[in-house]
Formats: C-alpha cells, sequence, structure tokens
C-alpha cells in the first residue's frame, strides 16, 4: 500500500504549509489541489474565459498545462508561483472549482500523483472526493477573522496592499461558496480528524499531524 495523508479544509489554515512540511518530513510527494485550480482560474482570466460558464472553462481545464517542482507551479513553462496567489486569482479558482466538468477534468490528473513513496494531498475535498479510501484524513479548520489576519500579514510581507475587513467579507464568501457548491462541497469526511488551528502556531500543527500519521502508518517516521 502507498501511504497516502489528505488535508483538507477552507481557505487560510495553513494546508499548504502543513503538507509541505508533513511531505519534506516522509520525504513523500505533495499535491496542492487549491494551486491546480488557481492555475486554472488564472489561466481563464489570461483567456478572457466567462469564470461561471462551464462550456467555456471545461476545454481549458482538459489541457490545462501545468507543472509543479521544486515548491514552483508553472503554467505553459512560464513561474506563476506569485501570480497564483492573488485575492483575485483565489476568488477566480472558487468560481472554475464550482463546475462539475471542470472537477472531472482535474480528478484523474490528481490521483495520478499517489505513487511511491508517499503522498500528501491538500485542498478541499482530498478525502471526500479525490482519495477517499486514503488511510489518514486531516480537516484542518480556523476562525474566519483568524484565517483573514494570516493573510493579510501575508500580502504585506510581500509588500501587497491589503485590507483585513474586506479579506474577513472575501473569506466568509469563499465558505460560503465551497461549503454550497452542488458537486464535491467543503466538508469533513466522516472519518477524518478535525485539528482547528485557531489558536495553534504551524509548529504545534505540524506535530499534531505528526502524531497521526505515527498513529496510522507506524514504523514511517521516528
Amino acid at each position: 500500500m502507498i501511504p497516502l495523508v489528505t488535508i483538507d479544509g477552507p481557505s487560510g489554515t495553513g494546508k499548504g504549509t502543513i503538507a509541505d512540511l508533513l511531505a519534506e518530513r516522509l520525504g513523500w510527494h505533495v499535491l496542492d489541489s487549491g494551486a491546480l485550480y488557481r492555475v486554472l482560474g488564472l489561466a481563464a482570466t489570461r483567456h478572457g474565459l466567462a469564470l461561471d460558464d462551464p462550456e467555456a472553462v471545461t476545454p481549458l481545464a482538459e489541457t490545462l498545462a501545468v507543472s509543479f517542482g521544486r515548491g514552483r507551479v508553472f503554467l505553459d513553462g512560464e513561474d506563476v508561483t506569485a501570480s497564483i496567489r492573488t485575492e483575485d486569482v483565489g476568488m477566480a479558482a472558487s468560481r472554475v472549482a464550482a463546475h462539475p466538468s471542470v472537477r472531472a477534468a482535474l480528478l484523474d490528473w490528481q490521483r495520478r500523483m499517489h505513487r511511491p513513496p508517499g503522498l500528501v494531498a491538500d485542498g478541499r475535498d482530498m478525502g471526500t472526493v479525490v482519495f477517499p479510501d486514503a488511510p489518514l484524513k486531516i480537516f484542518l479548520d480556523a476562525t474566519p477573522e483568524v484565517r483573514a489576519e494570516r493573510r493579510y500579514k501575508q500580502l504585506k510581507e510581500k509588500g501587497l496592499d491589503a485590507n483585513l475587513p474586506e479579506l474577513v467579507v472575501d473569506i466568509r464568501e469563499r465558505d460560503r461558496r465551497d461549503r454550497t457548491r452542488p458537486v464535491a462541497p467543503l466538508r469533513a469526511a466522516r472519518d477524518a480528524v478535525l485539528v482547528d488551528s485557531t489558536a495553534m502556531s504551524i509548529a504545534e500543527v505540524t506535530d499534531r499531524v505528526l502524531e497521526e500519521v505515527r498513529r496510522v502508518f507506524p514504523g514511517l517516521v521516528s
């Protein structure tokens, strides 16, 4: 059995950071499904496509030339790691991800990432749709206010403009859309381990997840 850990949760909970740290510690592959949808949102915007029109966006999803490597994300060979982290692209990603045909187009791509020596998959439906049989599923959560504060600090550190009250509104709206979409809505799998990171540091969350890895995959990590 190829080891597999899924980490799901809403935007701003630190899923990506935790997934990267965990994969590095274990020596496994990492799948950032959020980045995949962000790349699609960026590409659709650049092509001038109507984000709410599945007939316009799905063909692009089927031919999306995206690749990952050494912590970087590439679209048609262009490094778009920074470009896909803007709030506008995040909102575009949430809109295109709501289409069943788009999600179906990217499903096989994601499942092919599950290969030796193991995979840490980060997203919103990794444990419920993409890898429903994963031996270990984590659902990471935090209050919208704390998640907005984290995002605000990230943007400021990058020298970008940010408005904290607007970020809270944006996160609440993204949550509403992700939790109510008809296909693969954001929710914790019934067998997921719930971790509330509201009052926890990245190190504390990582340690908590590693506890579960040791429990489910004994002997893989000291």
